[in-house]
């Protein structure tokens, strides 16, 4: 990784996690990769207009990358094979955000101050990591206030296809939202790099207990909540599945507070009367 001197003007970031951070940050990159994918799912914080798309993350149009000029590209976790053609363009940072070695949400932490030093943010990005915990630490009290000192458990997914789901358990920013609120994993899968597990939608039988919240979209909704052997699942009968809106479960330190944000928003919902 290359050592950056003074704070750049012109940044091309091909990682949504990176984008998510620096917009947070109030810094406006040149160029972001994916627009439309970031749209519809990471959203927040929403991309600028004027912002160039440079293509996928997994392919990115460097043509595109280099008629702008950038004085900075920020690369992921999957795109240090990009490295040696980008250089030639301009310099090159590469973050490794996600490894089943390292606790994922303490490194979005740190990265989200690391990239604040770089852009001389360091005063918004601490009042940011400030306001982030005493909001989780208000939600907690409140959802413990709402279940009289005794929470559900929670299960966070997101559907893979219509036969799969993705479960969130150790080492995922779901369940960092989710130990941040004060809650327990109802599914506990154990670590890896990004913290999921791919499990057949009828494993999802086995929970007798807590609330699954899947996170949108989910194109074959219809179809799949018609179908009789979801409805027999005991987590539908009990009617303890609800949707969380759009939410990327692989960015920065302050998604993990977007995340919470939703999950508390639907047990307060549900929380008894």
């Amino acid at each position: 990784m290359q050592t950056i001197d003074a704070a750049p003007e012109g940044v091309v970031v091909l990682n949504w996690a990176l984008t998510e951070q620096l917009l947070s940050l109030g810094v406006e990159p040149v160029g972001a990769a994916d627009i439309d994918g970031y749209n519809t799912w990471v959203v927040r914080p929403p991309i600028p207009d004027g912002v160039s798309d440079t293509g996928l993350r997994h392919a990115p149009n460097f043509e595109q990358i280099a008629s702008l000029s950038p004085d900075l590209i920020l690369l992921g976790d999957l795109q240090r094979d990009f490295t040696p053609l980008l250089e030639r363009v301009a310099p090159v940072l590469q973050f490794r955000l996600f490894d089943e070695a390292h606790d994922n949400a303490a490194v979005s932490r740190s990265t989200f101050l690391d990239l604040a030093r770089l852009f001389g943010k360091d005063a918004e990005a601490n009042a940011a990591l400030s306001a982030l915990d005493e909001r989780l630490a208000a939600k907690s009290e409140a959802l413990s206030e709402a279940y009289g000192g005794n929470p559900p458990k929670v299960a966070v997914v997101r559907f893979a296809d219509a036969t799969n789901l993705r479960v969130y358990g150790a080492n995922s920013m779901a369940e960092a939202a989710l130990h941040a609120l004060g809650l327990e994993n109802a599914w506990p899968q154990p670590p890896s790099r990004w913290g999921l597990t791919t499990r057949p939608i009828l494993d999802l039988g086995e929970l007798e207990d807590g609330h699954v919240l899947y996170i949108e979209p989910l194109e074959e909704a219809d179809a799949l909540f018609a179908s009789p052997v979801w409805q027999a699942m005991p987590v539908v009968r009990a009617d303890r599945v609800h949707a969380i809106p759009p939410t990327w479960t692989y960015g920065g330190a302050l998604s993990v507070g977007v995340l919470a944000d939703e999950i508390a928003k639907v047990l307060l919902a549900a929380a008894p009367q």
